[in-house]
């Protein structure tokens, strides 16, 4: 076993929650998985899936507890700045469920596993009624090529719907609020069974959102964030080939929402500081 390599993993996930990593390591033990990434990114999959007391106990709060909700939603699917103050009922609840931690005096989601859970109960729920503002029509075997998922086809097509969305006026509102959302929404079923994906938390996340998608043995880095001027797109490459340099990747994927009248879209790699981003502004 490659003991260092093997903690980390199983922390990256968990962030030591005691009950996910019992979990992990007896999933691994039940299975005869390996000791090895594989086998924890194939443990945290089947546990993501199944029922369990934790996972229950966070999907009440969240259909039960409105403010908590509405609290979670701004956290991790706005990605809105909000400080770590506990005399808040509702930060002080989040707290004390385990649901977030203090990083430098703001409040971030605890774990990426609670961080799928919970963007996942609110992909469930979002937009059941508003159909008409789902993207359709891509399906799992549109996007596996040599029997590799394509997250470039996969883009691809997410900005040729969401065009034909945004060209209807009516819909602007919601798309600059829930834009991000509407990827998730888009890109879930279609990773759904053989992949998974998390939401890469961080303090800064008001102007973008990571996300690490795992997909068979491939993983793919994508930072979503609205237009704010080429200065702030620059920034924008700056920091994911900061990311992708930490995760040992050599390409990674730049989604950006433009809510101009005069937008310009464009889908194209490009070289920055030796990796590859596909460069997707819709």
């Amino acid at each position: 076993m490659q003991l260092a390599q093997v903690a980390s993993s199983i922390w990256d996930y968990t962030r030591g929650y005691p009950y996910l990593v019992s979990r992990i390591c007896l999933e691994i033990e039940k299975s005869r998985l390996n000791w090895d990434l594989s086998g924890i990114r194939a443990c945290v999959k089947k546990i993501l899936a199944e029922k369990n007391p934790l996972f229950d106990d966070i999907s009440h709060h969240l259909e039960n507890k409105k403010e908590l909700r509405m609290f979670l939603y701004e956290l991790l699917i706005l990605g809105q700045e909000i400080s770590y103050e506990r005399s808040n009922p509702t930060i002080d609840l989040a707290a004390t469920f385990g649901y977030i931690r203090n990083v430098d005096g703001y409040a971030l989601i605890d774990n990426p596993m609670f961080e799928i859970k919970i963007s996942n109960y609110f992909i469930s729920k979002n937009l059941q009624h508003t159909n008409q503002m789902k993207i359709t029509g891509v399906f799992t075997e549109d996007v596996i090529q040599n029997g590799r998922f394509s997250m470039e086809y996969a883009l691809q097509k997410f900005a040729q719907h969401y065009k034909a969305l945004y060209e209807n006026r009516s819909n602007r509102q919601f798309l600059e609020e829930h834009g991000r959302i509407l990827f998730l929404t888009y890109l879930r079923p279609l990773i759904n069974g053989k992949g998974f994906y998390h939401i890469e938390s961080r303090s800064n996340t008001q102007r973008r959102m990571d996300l690490v998608v795992d997909y068979g043995t491939d993983q793919f880095i994508i930072e979503l964030k609205r237009w704010y001027g080429t200065k702030k797109q620059e920034d924008a490459y700056e920091q994911l080939c900061g990311y992708l340099n930490s995760m040992n990747a050599a390409e990674g994927y730049l989604l950006t929402f433009d809510f101009r009248k005069q937008k310009q879209e464009k889908i194209e790699w490009i070289l920055y500081k030796n990796k590859r981003i596909l460069d997707v502004i819709v």
